[in-house]
């Protein structure tokens, strides 16, 4: 299945050295989204939207198809095209300065709604195999935290979900991959302001 790795596409990651870049990964339904909005919002950040949504969205919208293999390449360039993108605007971004009790230093913070491994291990599951390219660049792309959401909100039904029984095995399967890669990461649950405040105590532990 690995023929159209003879397709060009750059997937090459460019974060600049000051931005502290969080990737967010997870099952399907589990807050990702919600938790960058979050983060974002908390730090005056960009986000960086999961692309894969808008690309199948507007598949769907016109074929009523879903992700096919020929999808993977296409969709992981524009993730990480829009990646790089706004890792530049964030460089540039004047932090917001936090009064509250969980006071942060002023930096600058990227919190991209999944990733390349995301892309990589869903193709694992659904194909039993992952484009070429889309492997290399999923193992070589580096973010400073990795956070995996947990099983513990409501699923909620739209266009492109279709697990709503499959969460906690494709969670699972995310951690073993990423202890697989040596990918450290760290598990997120609880309410919005829960997640937010656990993150942001991690996140003032950067040096």
């Amino acid at each position: 299945m690995n023929g159209n790795d003879v397709t060009v596409f750059n997937l090459t990651q460019h974060t600049p050295k000051s931005v502290i870049n969080v990737a967010i990964l997870g099952a399907e339904s589990t807050g990702k989204t919600t938790l960058c909005r979050d983060l974002a919002a908390y730090f005056g950040s960009p986000w960086v939207p999961e692309y894969m949504r808008t690309y199948l969205q507007k598949k769907w919208n016109v074929e009523e198809k879903t992700c096919a293999w020929d999808d993977l390449l296409p969709i992981a360039q524009g993730q990480i095209a829009l990646e790089n993108k706004l890792a530049l605007q964030a460089e540039q971004t004047v932090p917001a300065v936090k009064t509250a009790q969980h006071t942060i230093a002023n930096r600058q913070y990227l919190f991209c709604d999944t990733s390349s491994f995301e892309l990589m291990v869903y193709a694992n599951w659904y194909y039993g195999d992952c484009p070429d390219a889309l492997t290399k660049a999923a193992l070589a792309h580096h973010y400073d935290l990795i956070l995996l959401t947990k099983v513990d909100i409501p699923w909620v039904a739209d266009d492109l979900r279709d697990s709503p029984h499959g969460r906690e095995e494709i969670s699972a399967r995310f951690a073993a991959e990423l202890i697989r890669y040596n990918k450290p990461f760290r598990c997120i649950g609880g309410d919005r302001d829960q997640r937010v405040f656990q993150v942001v105590g991690w996140l003032n532990g950067f040096n």
